[in-house]
């Protein structure tokens, strides 16, 4: 899993890499368990000695893109949850039949801060059978909603071509919009090209973050997520310090 960053990380609000850093690890050690990615229950959260103590920002987000693009998986690589492979006979994609929330803590450092904080991701995923099947389930995704991530497959050509719409639809309503395209290091199968992506960020003016699969342990898995997670943290972030007055957006104003 990996991303191509175009922007100086100098200009983020959030210090890149810190939590794989030296003053990051004793964050880093309260994710594992056991060499491994800890799963953390619905009140459950990251056990920081006092001294570290730091506070817990929450926010929901919710995965929108077509039938097999990968929102399960992606979840799963970014909460480092084992997933159970695939045998002879066992359909290529299972859909979600219904809502699955999954929570993932990522500790960041603000830039210019005394102390960390800790992002509480809450990862809402829909299989989209469910949502045409039953009409209350996008009124409950969408309520109190932060961000949205889009998807789409660098395999599926279809679902590339339907962001243009799912993005209209998607602005104007104050959400933290992030596209991510899965399946990147199927390049030999590949149905959307590199210029194609930089067509869309040059148009849209955003950057499309990649999703690959994340071989190896715990640690391994969690330097693959960092980029997504730190680029969704950075813009949580920039949204609330814009909306508090303490940041400018980005027409170089501050927010009224």
């Amino acid at each position: 899993m990996a991303e191509r960053d175009s922007q100086d990380p100098r200009d983020s609000p959030l210090e890149r890499g810190w939590l794989l850093s030296p003053p990051g690890r004793p964050y880093l050690e309260s994710l594992l368990q056991r060499n491994r990615r800890r799963v953390f229950g619905l009140l459950e959260r990251p056990a920081l000695p006092p001294p570290l103590a730091v506070p817990t920002l929450p926010y929901k987000l919710f995965l929108v893109g077509r039938s097999g693009v990968g929102k399960t998986a992606l979840v799963a690589a970014l909460a480092g949850t084992p997933r159970a492979p695939r045998t002879a006979g066992t359909p290529a994609h299972h859909e979600t039949l219904g809502i699955e929330a999954t929570t993932v803590f990522w500790p960041a450092q603000p830039r210019g801060s005394a102390r960390p904080v800790l992002f509480q991701l809450h990862f809402w995923d829909c299989g989209d059978g469910a949502l045409r099947k039953f009409e209350h389930l996008l009124p409950a995704c969408r309520e109190e909603l932060d961000a949205v991530l889009v998807l789409f497959s660098f395999t599926d050509r279809a679902s590339f071509e339907e962001l243009p719409a799912q993005l209209s639809r998607l602005a104007g309503h104050g959400l933290v919009t992030v596209v991510v395209g899965t399946k990147s290091d199927l390049s030999p199968h590949a149905a959307v090209t590199e210029r194609d992506v930089r067509a869309l960020e040059a148009a849209r003016g955003l950057r499309v973050l990649r999703a690959g699969a994340a071989p190896g342990g715990a640690r391994a898995g969690l330097a693959r997520a960092a980029p997504i997670l730190d680029s969704l943290a950075e813009q949580l972030w920039k949204r609330d310090q814009v909306a508090a007055g303490v940041a400018r957006g980005e027409e170089g104003t501050p927010s009224s």
